[in-house]
């Protein structure tokens, strides 16, 4: 399946979804699917690359294992997030509201798709 195509259906997947972005170890967008103006995801997938970096240094630091995915709460919404390879890391931002746990599940489905791509 074509990138498009995983992000879309992730995207179509989680009602509560405002955005979801492959971007490369820099931070930077290869892929989007989101609703209204990507600026705004573009700028919160270059943060969370930021985070994926600084948690892969502390993965090599202190033996925690390979990170698969982390998620970040706030009274706006939830940011979903996991690399897929060492190049690349998949970002999801939600609204408030909706099941968490079924947004992490259609994500977990997408980054297995993604890593068969890879």
């Amino acid at each position: 399946m074509a990138l498009e195509e995983i992000l879309e259906k992730l995207f179509e997947k989680v009602p509560q979804a405002i955005g979801v972005i492959l971007i490369d170890q820099e931070g930077e967008a290869v892929r989007e699917s989101c609703q209204g103006n990507p600026t705004d995801l573009r700028i919160l997938a270059a943060h969370t690359g930021i985070i994926l970096a600084r948690l892969g240094e502390m993965q090599t630091s202190v033996s925690t294992g390979e990170i698969s995915e982390g998620v970040i709460t706030s009274r706006d919404g939830h940011i979903i997030f996991g690399p897929i390879d060492r190049e690349y890391a998949l970002v999801m931002q939600t609204g408030p509201g909706g099941a968490v746990a079924q947004s992490v599940y259609h994500f977990r489905q997408a980054m297995s798709e993604l890593k068969r791509g890879f």
